[in-house]
């Protein structure tokens, strides 16, 4: 760990806000350029390396667009930003952890590990409405009492007070996310909507509609002493101030400013409305409602709404899956006190832009530059590569579509196997073990490979095995499922009728229930078993989960495979099925293909497993017929990289030294050391040398339990003596 730092750095191959700076501008031309400069190397990691996912959502600002179209009064949504069209006509949505759509799965995440229930059993239901207007409105109410009582300890300090600026400074943080909507008048629609209903369905207990008229009233006693509920007073102007307190009053008159200074066009309406949100009035109940407007203004916001949201769903929904992703990848990392802590890179373009012919060598500059020297701080140890392209394979064709069917064709933002193998060929002489996904869609989740097995992926990944590159490849499956298909309705609200006494009530009409469906959702394996790995290079991560590790080493030679380590070194995800067939498993233990994940009943130490666990975890390294492990090449790299620090880059007297007997040299301490469960040669290994001084070459052979693996070494002749 003195020597070399980190071993768990990662470079996502992805697209996430075209509008930042991405790795190929960044590099910029590279003809005649062998390596990147220090500063050049510092700009990149300062624009495109994170940390954590809050840090990823601060430097990419993932957002989409949207801009209406008068032609057809439809609202349009966009990943780039739409050219030839004025500012003032694009809404930047910022898709962060406040985006209704992005909480929404968080949470369900975050439910799902908590109860760790299975897919088949989880109420799905009971958080996809959490993007419906009256959640929306629920969230709200949530900030609009934060901020009255901040705004009431403002008020509460004395002018000078210094604190009075802290508090200050919270109340304008508060304003300004509020602000945010303002000229957002499709963020502004849910709010709309749950108004209406509010001053309409008032008194109507749960909402469903009275066939009695609405008339507010106060409690008094008759002249004999009967009780009797009269009509209140109509207010008169100076009720406000009767009614309202001084905070109320206050707030009243900072949204009413703020929305003035902020909104581009100005709307009395949605400045009332906003007023009304977050500084609701007894008083402002008591004004006139004309039902029939409000009625038909309802039923037209709740059907733009559903309509807007439905597009807005389909637009965003790739976007938020790789946002999800790297969450996921940072999630993997549940340790408090940090270690050696994953950190990300993110390329922010698409993988086919950086392995076209004009741009790969921009690739080979920077990799050349962070894993092809004695410093190890920069180097990329891992590669993410989501969304993979996989077809179904022939489809019978129909002369005619009776019947409305599903759409079977691959995103347009698929990676495609051609593409990966460009990348997987390029990045081998970095050693950069790539871990990919396929799309993420039904055919490629735990439940369609519980009853179809995994011989699709098999075939699809064969014109990677057999290559220079296959131990680099690490094919990731099954994806894993936030909202399954079938399970993804979501009620957003029923529609408004007037009854037979002129008040409104809520349809009953089956027609008029509001329902949009999400189609699932799916995040790439690949991001999960990236973040695992990454995870538990750190020595203090595997700490948590076993007493004998050695905090000197990283987990190179960590193998999840073995005894119940998989059950002990588990992923934050919940389990999704409840396990494959024998007949699956024992195909998937024949080919030993792939990272494949396992949604199976475990115990370990009489504990119940409620998450999802690794089964296998090898590359495309091997005969065909059975497939490597990956800790054989992570271990293979570490041996490299630190012989050539040791040796300084391969000085032959030097390399003689590192495998001698010598109690001092690296392969002694190794042998000293290894009953630690990370430790770099364990019982059963075994590292030995040749040198071939003929062609200036040194054979090294890494056994594990038995298996050879072959390293070589180009050596430099040196005949000073070592002190």
């Amino acid at each position: 760990m003195e020597i070399i730092e980190q071993t768990n750095r990662t470079i996502l191959f992805e697209e996430i806000n075209p509008e930042k700076l991405d790795l190929l501008t960044m590099v910029g031309d590279t003809k005649g350029v062998e390596s990147l400069s220090d500063e050049k190397i510092k700009e990149i990691n300062e624009a495109l390396l994170v940390k954590s996912f809050d840090e990823f959502l601060d430097k990419f600002s993932p957002v989409i667009y949207s801009f209406y179209n008068a032609a057809n009064q439809k609202v349009l949504y966009t990943l780039k930003k739409p050219e030839n069209i004025m500012d003032n006509c694009i809404t930047e949505i910022p898709i962060n952890k406040q985006n209704d759509f992005v909480k929404m799965l968080i949470t369900l995440i975050d439910a799902k590990s908590a109860q760790g229930t299975a897919n088949v059993d989880f109420k799905f239901e009971n958080l996809l409405d959490m993007i419906s207007p009256k959640k929306v409105m629920d969230d709200i109410r949530q900030s609009r009492k934060e901020i009255r009582y901040v705004y009431n300890q403002y008020e509460a300090i004395e002018e000078g007070d210094p604190q009075k600026l802290d508090v200050g400074d919270k109340l304008n943080y508060m304003f300004e996310e509020a602000s945010q909507n303002y000229n957002n008048i499709m963020a502004m629609l849910p709010l709309a909507i749950e108004d209406i209903k509010t001053r309409l369905l008032l008194g109507n207990g749960d909402q469903k509609g009275s066939n009695e008229l609405l008339q507010i009233g106060v409690l008094s006693m008759g002249g004999n002493g009967e009780l009797k509920i009269i009509e209140a007073p109509k207010s008169e102007t100076t009720a406000l101030t009767v009614l309202d307190d001084k905070a109320n009053t206050g707030l009243i008159s900072a949204f009413e400013e703020d929305y003035e200074a902020v909104s581009d066009i100005s709307s009395g309406y949605v400045k009332s409305l906003v007023v009304r949100t977050f500084c609701p009035l007894p008083s402002t109940m008591q004004s006139e409602v004309d039902v029939s407007t409000e009625v038909q203004n309802y039923n037209t916001y709740l059907e733009f709404y559903k309509n807007a949201k439905d597009d807005f769903v389909k637009t965003v929904k790739p976007l938020v899956e790789k946002i999800i992703g790297v969450k996921m990848f940072f999630d993997q990392y549940a340790l408090k006190n940090k270690g050696m802590q994953p950190t990300l890179l993110v390329t922010n373009t698409k993988l086919e832009m950086i392995v076209k012919s004009s741009n790969i060598s921009r690739l080979d500059t920077f990799l050349n530059t962070v894993n092809a020297k004695n410093d190890f701080t920069n180097t990329v140890w891992f590669g993410i590569v989501p969304e993979v392209s996989m077809e179904l394979g022939t489809k019978v064709k129909i002369s005619r579509e009776r019947f409305k069917g599903n759409e079977h064709s691959s995103r347009n933002d698929a990676n495609t196997m051609e593409s990966l193998a460009i990348l997987l060929n390029a990045v081998k002489e970095y050693k950069i073990q790539i871990f990919f996904s396929f799309e993420g869609k039904e055919e490629t989740t735990f439940s369609h490979i519980a009853t179809a097995g995994i011989d699709r992926f098999i075939d699809k990944c064969s014109a990677l095995v057999r290559q220079d590159y296959s131990e680099y490849a690490i094919p990731c499956i099954p994806n894993f499922t936030i909202i399954p298909k079938d399970k993804s309705g979501v009620i957003l609200d029923n529609k408004m009728t007037i009854n037979g006494v002129g008040a409104a009530e809520l349809s009953k009409e089956k027609e008029d229930l509001m329902k949009l469906w999400i189609e699932g959702v799916y995040i790439g394996s690949s991001y999960i078993a990236a973040g695992l790995v990454a995870s538990y290079q750190c020595p203090y991560f595997l700490k948590e989960s076993f007493k004998n590790t050695n905090k000197d080493y990283p987990g190179v030679r960590f193998d999840i495979e073995s005894g119940d380590n998989a059950l002990r070194t588990t992923t934050t995800m919940a389990k999704e099925i409840s396990g494959f067939t024998n007949n699956i498993k024992n195909a998937i233990n024949r080919k030993n293909f792939g990272f494949i994940f396992s949604s199976e009943n475990a115990q370990v130490q009489g504990k119940d497993i409620k998450k999802i666990t690794v089964y296998k975890a090898r590359s495309l390294a091997g005969d065909g017929d059975e497939f490597d492990s990956i800790y054989k090449t992570t271990v293979s790299t570490y041996i490299e990289r630190i012989l050539r620090f040791s040796s300084n880059d391969f000085k032959q007297d030097n390399i003689v030294w590192f495998f001698s007997k010598n109690p001092s040299s690296q392969k002694s301490i190794w042998l000293s050391t290894k009953n630690y469960i990370n430790s770099i040669i364990q019982e059963g290994d075994d590292i030995n040398y040749a040198i071939d001084d003929k062609n200036g070459l040194c054979q090294i052979d890494i056994t594990f339990n038995g298996n050879v693996k072959n390293l070589e070494v180009a050596i430099t002749k040196n005949t000073a003596a070592r002190a």
